[in-house]
């Protein structure tokens, strides 16, 4: 392909280009998927099911859940479907909607996980209020806020990538599309693009939800020393962990993939990879081992069965 000539379609290289490499990576990859499926849809059913689980916590774990699914649906159904078909290719705009798409759903999952650590600083430092604080009402808000604030944050990204109007080449070194291998690629002036996305990318997304969940951990932590029983502080603790353990894999994950300049990871495929997959996989498991309560209630409908 000519440098400067428009493009309808994208050429995604995906994962590896090793021949040999193809029928393991799609049973790998297809696993992944299965896993992320099964996993995050048994935590929402057992939720729904469950009326003990039906508290604040676990409403935003469903919603998590929800998101999850979709990220890895986005995410990995053109990976998959390249193995089947040995099409690689992506038309212009369907590259744009998965960006979108993924990226928003990242944000949604930022967004939860930030309301989800409110609602555990409410469980600890204020519980006689736990329930009164936490209705259903503001809860519903809070995720409403989470959803619909994940993807309006995206619509300028779409329309400013709209706008490039020629790129290098129309080989995607990626295995879906994102926006810094659309970025590398494009040969038209995205000056404003890079600053609009290092700008409201590392303040939205990393720095506010940063700010406030730290906010929060620092009166829990708080709330914690002053407990005079070591077993109600391991309680306490304990209650938080599956929450924490989430935030440190996404935000590790997060930064290494957009922030860390690539010439010091090399190629940042696995960590996107480990978002994109292995994530969403991780979540509902880390939730599910680490919670007596969704341990309870899943040895409850096993009874009932």
């Amino acid at each position: 392909m000519n440098p400067n000539q428009t493009i309808t379609y994208f050429i995604i290289k995906g994962i590896s280009d090793d021949p040999e490499l193809q029928a393991p990576i799609f049973v790998l990859v297809l696993l992944i998927y299965l896993m992320s499926l099964v996993g995050n849809m048994s935590l929402l059913l057992l939720v729904c099911l469950d009326s003990h689980l039906h508290t604040p916590m676990y409403f935003f774990l469903s919603n998590l859940s929800i998101v999850d699914m979709m990220s890895s649906t986005v995410n990995l159904h053109k990976t998959l479907l390249t193995f089947i078909t040995g099409d690689n290719t992506v038309p212009y705009i369907s590259c744009i909607v998965q960006f979108y798409t993924y990226s928003s759903l990242t944000g949604d999952e930022i967004f939860l996980l930030t309301a989800m650590s409110y609602d555990r600083y409410v469980a600890i430092c204020r519980p006689l209020y736990y329930t009164i604080i936490m209705n259903f009402k503001i809860r519903l808000l809070l995720a409403s806020f989470c959803w619909v604030f994940g993807f309006l944050q995206y619509i300028p990204f779409v329309w400013f990538v709209s706008k490039i109007s020629c790129f290098i080449t129309n080989v995607l070194d990626h295995f879906c599309c994102d926006l810094v291998p659309i970025m590398e690629i494009a040969c038209s002036d995205i000056t404003i693009l890079q600053r609009v996305s290092n700008t409201q990318g590392f303040m939205v997304f990393i720095i506010i939800p940063c700010f406030l969940t730290l906010t929060s951990y620092i009166f829990i932590i708080r709330s914690i020393i002053k407990i005079r029983s070591s077993i109600g502080r391991r309680k306490a603790f304990y209650t938080c962990s599956s929450h924490l353990t989430v935030i440190v894999l996404l935000y590790t994950t997060l930064i290494c993939q957009y922030i860390v300049p690539g010439n010091l990871l090399g190629s940042k495929k696995m960590f996107s990879l480990f978002n994109m997959a292995l994530i969403p996989v991780l979540n509902p498991f880390i939730y599910s081992l680490k919670n007596k309560d969704v341990k309870a209630a899943f040895r409850r409908r096993i009874g009932n069965c």
